[in-house]
């Protein structure tokens, strides 16, 4: 069967740093607090000028030059966000604009830090289902400096801003590499475990702008992370009949070192064998996972032929897993 390929990747991560010291200027907190308890030692934050759409420009750009394709030769954008420039049009549309191209379909997708993986699985079904589409753009974009209130030490010290793309495209030589499998899922039981009530209709009423930042019950997000990540780890390894051995990367969403070893313990992955960034990212939300790909790759971590995985958890909330052989 024809698989879809990863068939260039790329990433962008604003040029701001703000560290955990500036950070103990800003709000009643620690650096060995924050180290303590997330591993994030700083994270990247966009200035007031630089929109989503620019951070997601930047890395699609990156992402067609290492696909060595043109714009021209995008024919669907795909923007996974929390942090849309507007409440519409989409981002992509906006994205569409600014890379210059035009007459080809857009979209954004929102499943908080988990958008990545869903949009890469809607963007592979297009692939494998419309033989008109040859080249597929999904970028995983977030500004969460916007909605985080800075006040709020629970929060603030957690996230960052980036963005992260991949071009996906039909494998044309039967390598046997590309996307194996992509597992998904949600539980709307869980909303307001991690939400942000933005602009939307839900709670019109509240118009305070702390009221449109991001709320977390910190507790039940660690559990449920621990508990969906393992799970979906190990079901998307089940049911492809690989073990954890056979993997030579895993990519986890870079939320909080204490979730990513909570994990890697129940499921038996070598410390050797995750890539962690979050240290000097913090959590980028949707662009966490093509980051982390990207710097992986980068770094040598990833090599051609290599069984990679990519997990990752959000609000919603939402999980998913995706099984990946590097070209």
């Amino acid at each position: 069967m024809k698989r879809v390929i990863v068939k260039g990747i790329g990433s962008h991560i604003p040029d701001c740093v703000l560290s955990n010291a500036d950070l103990e200027g800003m709000v009643d907190t620690t650096n060995e607090w924050i180290v303590s308890r997330t591993g994030i030692e700083s994270r990247r934050i966009c200035l007031d000028t630089e929109m989503t759409s620019d951070i997601s420009c930047e890395a699609a750009k990156k992402a067609l030059e290492n696909a060595n394709i043109a714009v021209c030769d995008v024919d669907l954008i795909i923007v996974a966000t929390v942090t849309p420039d507007m409440q519409f049009p989409a981002t992509a549309c906006i994205v569409q604009e600014k890379l210059g191209c035009v007459d080809i379909p857009c979209f954004d997708l929102s499943a908080a830090c988990s958008g990545f993986i869903y949009a890469i699985d809607v963007a592979r079904n297009f692939l494998l289902n419309n033989p008109v589409m040859k080249n597929v753009l999904v970028i995983g974009a977030d500004r969460f400096s916007s909605i985080v209130d800075w006040e709020d030490r629970s929060t603030c010290v957690l996230f960052g801003d980036g963005a992260g793309a991949v071009v996906l495209a039909r494998d044309t030589d039967d390598s046997g590499a590309g996307i194996l499998d992509v597992l998904i899922g949600a539980d709307g039981r869980c909303v307001r475990d991690l939400y942000c009530l933005g602009w939307g209709v839900a709670d019109i009423e509240k118009i305070e702008k702390k009221d449109r930042c991001v709320r977390m019950e910190g507790r039940a997000v660690f559990r449920e992370a621990i508990k969906r990540m393992s799970a979906v780890i190990e079901d998307i390894l089940l049911r492809n009949e690989l073990a954890v051995e056979d993997v030579a990367c895993v990519i986890p969403h870079q939320a909080n070192m204490r979730i990513i070893t909570a994990i890697a313990d129940r499921v038996g992955i070598s410390e050797e064998k995750m890539f962690i960034n979050l240290q000097r990212t913090g959590n980028t939300s949707a662009a966490s996972i093509p980051i982390a790909i990207d710097e992986a790759v980068q770094a040598e971590r990833v090599q051609s032929g290599d069984l990679i995985l990519a997990v990752s958890f959000g609000g919603g909330i939402t999980w998913g897993a995706a099984l990946v052989r590097w070209k």
